[in-house]
């Protein structure tokens, strides 16, 4: 039996170019052409079989001035929304939840760019690091907010739009796994100004979560949900004592 050979190393060369994207950001990527990232850029690519990737990079380092002004907003929430948060530098280098968001956004530029394969190993690369697994063709608007980071899940046809909060162990997910609906809106679409409390789970493409709605921890929506809602889970809490069992 013959076996078609992959590159896996590459993972390896996608991590670092990854990384080294993510702080080039907030250093000097927006002052200068990042001639030092293009090279990677290209290599990649070229070992993926992707043609025109100096086009590519072209079109993919004129994102990044956006892309960094997009996080700012994101960074700003963090540090709005989190009380435990004591700084917006404490946010940049020490939040997985704003890193996790940073490499969405780049990888999420490139699935619109048409680069095949490379936004997604990007967005598994974050997610081993951070817990977090967003897919770049997820739509996240502006000032987005994801607490703890840790077990969040956002698939592919999500749309999210601005000012919204999650907490850890949310999905948005799918409420069918099938292939034949790869093409279709699989995943819900949360509207402005929604909180999503931990581990919360809202499936299907046609579910919407009408604006400034608060999403209760542990609930589960299959359903839309209109603007302005309350949605909690109850679960009667029994409490016995030790003293309980002494006869």
């Amino acid at each position: 039996m013959q076996f078609k050979n992959y590159n896996l190393s590459l993972k390896d060369n996608v991590e670092a170019f990854t990384k080294q994207l993510f702080y080039a950001l907030f250093s000097d990527v927006c002052q200068e052409k990042a001639t030092h990232l293009k090279e990677q850029f290209i290599a990649i690519l070229n070992e993926l079989n992707v043609l025109q990737s100096e086009n590519f990079w072209m079109l993919y380092q004129d994102t990044f001035c956006k892309i960094r002004e997009q996080l700012d907003l994101d960074a700003i929430a963090f540090e709005q929304n989190d009380p435990a948060c004591k700084s917006l530098e404490e946010v940049y280098l020490a939040y997985p939840g704003f890193h996790a968001i940073a490499v969405y956004r780049l990888s999420h530029e490139l699935i619109k760019l048409n680069v095949p394969i490379l936004p997604r190993m990007m967005s598994e690369y974050i997610h081993g690091v951070t817990g977090t697994d967003i897919h770049p063709g997820a739509i996240i608007g502006s000032s987005f907010f994801i607490d703890h980071a840790t077990g969040i899940v956002i698939g592919e046809t999500t749309k999210i739009h601005n000012n919204v909060k999650i907490y850890q162990g949310v999905t948005l997910g799918g409420i069918q796994v099938k292939k034949e609906l790869a093409s279709t809106k699989r995943h819900p679409t949360i509207e402005n100004n929604v909180t999503i409390y931990a581990n919360a789970t809202i499936l299907g493409g046609n579910v919407i979560i009408g604006q400034d709605s608060i999403i209760g921890a542990n609930v589960c929506v299959t359903e839309s949900v209109p603007e302005g809602s309350i949605v909690t889970y109850e679960l009667e809490n029994k409490i016995t004592t030790r003293k309980s069992y002494v006869k």
